[in-house]
């Protein structure tokens, strides 16, 4: 993932070539194996960045080299720190990242695809790493690197050798999608869907999308843009795409889509998807249930065919995914080490939460396969605890009570909610579904033994800022977790 990975490898940067990038002066000579901004994960061989974030990356400088860091990207000599040590000096650190990400993009030969959307851009970065590592040496950003700095660190990391790169481009205000996307001049972008997320900076939905659709903007001449044909702003993403002179692939369950779903099959543990990618029929196994999961594998396949990859390899390795933690993970709690039996099933998704996303795990909770006959309630339960949605402006009350009106609450049995904004959905769950509400997470933590029984199957879903991780943290340690295996 990192460029450091290969200590074998020719150096990433040179003290003279990333001189020449940022225009920065390097008073001795270094090369750099890799690029760092955190101390706590360099690796010997990196440039550590210096950039000012809750704390000046200039502190840590020090402590950096100390650890091995080939050299430090610095604006002047920091406390502590020899002056012929091996530094980088320029007038700003953010500047000069930027300048060193347009340059390690400069000299790439890789393909490069981008990935936007309101949901799901993660998974889906991850996902096209998993396909386009099976065709070739693939570069992708960490995590959720997909902003200001992430961006560029990404780029900056970027192997001269890679032949594909995917870059995760995100927002939470208007204006910064498009710069992004001009330093990583993808030759493919895919926005996975535009959804009622970061509202509070948006006028509307209809604001989002053109922020989604200027994606486009950074696309390389004889671009490619894969987009959600489903959606009620497709309309504006196809409009960006025709003047910006872009080809257009869409994907989706709707008729009218190049790459289309024809049947989505939820398992307890996959997902099992048919339909037709570009007037050819595919089916493919996705190792998770969700709708959206499958969605956005199509999508993939359609990024796949933009670049002229085999598909049928891509369809197998789809399989070989599965989301990171937080993001949809399903594992088996066993509750008693002696009685095997003794165990429920934990869906962790409380990472982040809008209503597009919620209504998605929520369909995957209904579709799950509890275990009767196990607790000592005799009847396995779906059990929901959901904490708030954050950041979606001035409708966040009526657009939480609307989770009510889902067709999937049928097939749940009890809602506990956590959040001054979920007791609005609380306050109109019929009786028989309503759980407990509570105003904070560490209050339903504590309550989290009384919650379940062996054979349920409980999902937690909400804004990372609801902190209901800290209900899963509670459930995990009622026994001993493992993994499902594939």
């Amino acid at each position: 993932m990192n460029a450091h990975s290969n200590r074998s490898a020719p150096p990433l940067w040179t003290s003279q070539e990333a001189a020449q990038a940022t225009g920065g002066h390097a008073p001795v000579a270094w090369q750099a194996t890799g690029v760092s901004i955190d101390t706590r994960t360099l690796q010997p061989g990196d440039l550590f960045i210096a950039l000012k974030a809750a704390r000046d990356g200039h502190e840590f400088v020090a402590q950096a080299l100390a650890k091995g860091a080939a050299a430090a990207l610095v604006t002047h000599i920091p406390a502590g720190v020899a002056a012929d040590a091996p530094l980088l000096i320029v007038p700003d650190v953010q500047t000069a990242l930027e300048a060193l990400g347009a340059a390690g993009r400069a000299r790439s030969a890789a393909h490069v695809v981008a990935v936007t959307g309101s949901v799901g851009k993660t998974s889906t970065k991850e996902m096209l790493r998993a396909v386009l590592s099976g065709q070739g040496k693939t570069h992708a950003a960490e995590a959720s690197y997909n902003n200001h700095w992430g961006v560029p660190l990404t780029l900056a990391r970027l192997p001269q050798d890679a032949l594909f790169a995917v870059i995760e481009i995100g927002m939470n205000h208007p204006g910064e999608i498009a710069p992004l996307a001009r330093l990583a001049r993808p030759h493919v972008v895919m926005i996975t869907t535009v959804a009622a997320a970061h509202l509070e900076a948006f006028e509307n939905i209809e604001g989002i999308a053109h922020e989604k659709a200027s994606i486009i903007e950074g696309l390389e001449p004889d671009g490619v843009a894969v987009l959600n044909g489903d959606l009620p702003t497709t309309p504006i993403l196809l409009d960006t795409a025709s003047r910006h002179g872009a080809d257009v692939l869409t994907f989706g369950e709707s008729a009218a889509c190049h790459h289309r779903l024809t049947e989505i099959t939820l398992q307890d543990e996959t997902t099992i998807a048919q339909g037709r990618a570009w007037r050819r029929p595919v089916l493919f196994r996705v190792s998770v249930p969700g709708r959206h999961f499958a969605v956005n594998a199509m999508g993939v396949l359609a990024v796949i065919h933009a670049l002229k990859l085999d598909p049928v390899m891509a369809a197998n390795d789809l399989a070989r995914w599965s989301p990171p933690a937080g993001r949809g993970t399903r594992e088996r709690i066993q509750m008693d080490l002696v009685h095997e039996d003794q165990a429920f099933h934990l869906i962790d998704d409380a990472f982040n939460a809008n209503p597009t996303s919620m209504a998605a795990s929520l369909e995957v909770l209904a579709a799950a396969h509890p275990e009767d006959g196990l607790g000592r309630v005799a009847k396995g339960r779906r059990i929901a605890v959901l904490g708030d949605m954050l950041e979606l402006g001035p409708d966040e009350i009526a657009l939480h009570t609307g989770l009510a009106g889902l067709p999937f609450l049928a097939g749940i049995e009890t809602v506990h909610c956590v959040g001054p904004r979920m007791k609005h959905l609380w306050d109109i769950l019929p009786r028989n579904k309503r759980g407990e509400w509570v105003e904070t997470a560490p209050e339903m933590a504590a309550r989290a033994h009384r919650l379940i029984d062996a054979g349920d199957v409980v999902l937690v879903k909400g804004s990372k800022g609801s902190k209901v991780s800290l209900v899963v943290d509670a459930l995990r340690k009622l026994g001993q977790s493992a993994p499902l295996a594939e």
